[in-house]
């Protein structure tokens, strides 16, 4: 039985369709083909590079010593030196993480929040979000969908509904061409109305424990109940497919 995790808002996003079923049928592709990889050392290198002033080199050198497969060692030194380029000459007056929130979105599923960092810079508190897809990012009814449940969840914490909140859009325009780095200010994205945003979570919903039900209920090979007790840690913000 593959594993159907719950998904983080910006999955959410991405995978949202016009039916239940049609998300169900998303879901349940991804659960049978889950990646094992995520993004992590990148936002390990974001961390080092804002507060603690690791030499970009030093951090390029990590993670060519602590990447040992080659494919994702080159994705991420593609990424690198444009989070170095849009942070370069930044000195934040303070930098922290914040912890992990969750959003209701029908009973019985929560969707986890993980900002990976914010920073304040002159009195102005940023909360910056990351999006490392190199192909189809969020975009249209999908991206109108995640900011405004973003800032549903920024406007509940006193501490963060003040922040200037931007997504940092590293996809590639196309294909076979390099990365970009596309810096989005969130209030330029029209919200989706309130009635709307319920709807199209409640469409979600319906999707997810659909599809969850279908997985239950497939018959469970002898090679997956092995494969599951090596799972990877269910908190990690795994690579969307």
């Amino acid at each position: 039985m593959a594993n159907l995790r719950v998904p983080s808002l910006q999955h959410l996003a991405r995978n949202w369709r016009e039916s239940p079923v049609a998300i169900q049928k998303v879901l349940v592709h991804l659960a049978q083909n889950s990646p094992n990889f995520n993004y992590n050392p990148l936002f390990s290198a974001v961390r080092d590079i804002l507060l603690f002033n690791v030499p970009f080199e030093q951090v390029l050198e990590g993670i060519r010593r602590g990447v040992k497969r080659e494919d994702l060692q080159k994705n991420y030194l593609e990424v690198l030196p444009l989070i170095r380029d849009h942070f370069d000459g930044l000195t934040p007056d303070f930098v922290q993480s914040v912890e992990r929130r969750y959003f209701p979105v029908a009973r019985g599923l929560l969707i986890p929040f993980d900002p990976p960092l914010i920073y304040g810079v002159g009195g102005r508190l940023h909360f910056p979000w990351f999006s490392f897809w190199r192909s189809n990012p969020l975009a249209d009814r999908h991206l109108r969908l995640f900011v405004s449940v973003v800032y549903d969840v920024l406007l509940q914490d006193p501490d963060l509904e003040d922040a200037r909140f931007e997504i940092l859009d590293f996809s590639a325009p196309a294909p076979k061409q390099p990365r970009r780095l596309r810096v989005i200010d969130a209030r330029e994205i029209p919200r989706v109305s309130d009635d709307e945003l319920r709807e199209m979570l409640a469409v979600f919903a319906e999707g997810f424990f659909f599809a969850k039900q279908e997985l239950e209920s497939a018959p469970q090979k002898p090679s997956e109940k092995a494969d599951q007790k090596g799972d990877e840690d269910e908190d990690q913000p795994h690579l969307p497919f």
